[in-house]
């Protein structure tokens, strides 16, 4: 047989309408709306080489592939889909000037058709032993209109996950940062669930200035939150900020969501910036750039947090020693499905995608393991571009 070739690259675009979702203040935060209507128009992209295996990534949103399709194309046909580490590095310098996370949509197509190749799950060729893993519960950003509108209704949805098995939650507050309301929530949450349930809390940078993020983390002290993540409005990307906050809080932050690559990851923990590490296969370049990550952290004796969910994220981290939870959201409780249907439920990343102990499961097929619903898809399309 031939050597395997990538000859076409496919990208196909669909529409996804929620009800009651919509945003904040300043058209950033997703939040609950009632009657409003949510629309994204998310892509899969696909990979076709000349012995007919395709490998396919499901866009996030934030992604815009169809900027980039073009300069990715030109590089990758002809290429072999299975030298993925050489396309990474390639891609990682051709992609400097511009959005490096194409890197992300290709190198997961790739480790997707690498599966089905060897006919194994990722998690298999990554060397993973978890078939399961545990969840956190992660919120939607808080709201006006009824829905996390107040630090009872945060206390009283992490109460809810608490009894569906959900081992740990996580606040995203509101817009604007109003300190008072995020130390409420801090306190609240805390009260309710009592001591058996790890808590997380992140603004997401909303918060206005260092000092804030110094009143949250000791609220964070006082109330034994697991992490402290990305507080205040440098973006995320302060390490000497992040380091001066360390050195008068006890509660471990959780940083580097907002910094690319290996590298800058690498500087932010020598530099002492954080203590958990952030990383993501959209943020970092695909799995293989989530993988170094990884292992860069277990090299300094830290634990890593995969950035939202998602199948390629279930695959790395059953590979992955140093890591704790499984991020399940945004989740908000007048709004109990979300995501684009496009998987059977288990795999959607939904409220009750979670068994009695609140794990999800790592799917067993080969390459990402779980069949798209192209019914679904199809009906959806809006539109799709092919470049051979």
């Amino acid at each position: 047989m031939s050597e395997i070739k990538i000859t076409k690259l496919e990208l196909i675009t669909y529409k996804h309408q929620v009800e009651h979702l919509g945003t904040d203040y300043a058209g950033f935060n997703t939040i609950y709306e009632p009657n409003a209507v949510f629309t994204t128009h998310p892509s899969i992209f696909r990979v076709h080489t000349n012995q007919g295996l395709i490998g396919e990534y499901p866009t996030v949103p934030g992604m815009r592939p169809r900027d980039y399709l073009d300069s990715v194309a030109n590089y990758l046909i002809g290429k072999n889909p299975l030298e993925r580490e050489l396309i990474y590095n390639d891609l990682k310098r051709g992609l400097r000037h511009s959005d490096r996370t194409a890197i992300s949509m290709v190198d997961v197509a790739l480790w997707d058709l690498a599966g089905k190749f060897y006919n194994a799950p990722i998690y298999q060729l990554l060397g993973g032993y978890k078939a399961t893993l545990p969840a956190y519960a992660s919120t939607y950003h808080g709201d006006e209109n009824g829905g996390l509108d107040s630090p009872e209704a945060y206390a009283e949805f992490a109460l809810q996950c608490q009894s569906m098995g959900y081992p740990a939650f996580k606040i995203h507050g509101w817009g604007k940062g109003f300190v008072p309301r995020e130390i409420a929530t801090i306190q609240e949450t805390r009260r309710r669930v009592g001591d058996s349930m790890d808590l997380m809390i992140d603004p997401a940078c909303e918060l206005n200035t260092w000092a804030d993020a110094l009143k949250v983390g000791r609220a964070c002290d006082d109330a034994q939150f697991f992490w402290l993540e990305d507080p205040y409005k440098d973006g995320g990307v302060s390490i000497f900020g992040h380091k001066k906050l360390r050195e008068l809080i006890r509660t471990p932050l959780l940083q580097t969501e907002h910094v690319f690559g290996l590298e800058q990851h690498v500087d932010f923990i020598v530099n002492g910036g954080t203590d958990f590490v952030r990383t993501g296969v959209f943020e970092d370049g695909g799995i293989t750039g989530a993988m170094k990550v990884a292992h860069a952290a277990e090299g300094f004796g830290l634990d890593v947090e995969f950035h939202v969910g998602g199948l390629a994220h279930r695959h790395c981290i059953s590979a992955v020693r140093n890591t704790n939870y499984y991020e399940l959201g945004l989740l908000n409780p007048k709004v109990p499905k979300t995501k684009p249907p496009i998987y059977e439920s288990i795999f959607l990343d939904e409220l009750e995608s979670v068994d009695e102990r609140g794990h999800v499961q790592v799917p067993q097929g080969p390459g990402l393991g779980a069949e798209l619903d192209w019914e679904f898809i199809e009906h959806q399309r809006v539109d799709s571009i092919i470049r051979e």
